[in-house]
């Protein structure tokens, strides 16, 4: 879940390390599965469980950032949600593909809509939040396709989970480049 609320001018260099962190895991989230496309629903369930978990701490943890409240609980919200999910999946591994290609759809739906969402609140404020649109866009676009093409097998869920978090999770590292150097005043306002 994302959780960009604290990306202001001030602070950029207290914020880029959880973006670079986040966009980390995703990326190895995606490497997972696309390297083994073929692993049971099971092991990427539990991938994916502790993918949203981390996550959704990560959204929790810039809920607490000073920033805008409604960014704030919007972003405490969506990292409970993430955290909530992740903790559901590990609990019950054997969740249905159909059931599982859902629950990453519409996550993958709800995060888009909250970057993009922060990145027109925060256009003024910091510079390159074309990347977080970005990040929104791919999440919207690889939840709708999950949603109206849930895959009957974990070898289809695994590409698609795995190309959506490859390409968020680079997305969000370029984006955590960007706010260090804004950080170290290389970048204009």
């Amino acid at each position: 879940m994302t959780s960009f609320a604290a990306f202001t001018v001030v602070e950029p260099r207290r914020a880029w390390p959880i973006a670079a962190v986040r966009g980390v895991f995703a990326v190895l989230f995606g490497l997972f599965a696309l390297i083994w496309p073929g692993a049971t629903v099971l092991v990427l369930a539990i991938l994916y469980g502790v993918y949203a978990i981390v996550d959704g701490i990560g959204g929790l943890m810039q809920a607490f950032r000073p920033g805008d409240t409604a960014h704030r609980v919007a972003y405490g919200v969506l990292g409970a949600l993430g955290v909530v999910a992740g903790i559901l999946v590990l609990v019950w591994p054997g969740i249905t593909v159909l059931l599982l290609a859902l629950l990453v759809g519409f996550w993958a739906i709800i995060t888009g809509i909250a970057e993009i969402a922060a990145a027109i609140r925060l256009r003024k404020q910091i510079k390159g939040e074309a990347f977080l649109v970005a990040a929104g866009a791919i999440s919207v676009l690889a939840g709708v396709l999950i949603v109206i093409h849930p895959i009957a097998g974990a070898y289809g869920i695994a590409l698609l989970a795995g190309i959506y978090a490859l390409l968020y999770g680079i997305v969000l590292l370029v984006l955590a480049f960007r706010l260090r150097k804004l950080g170290d005043g290389k970048l204009a306002a």
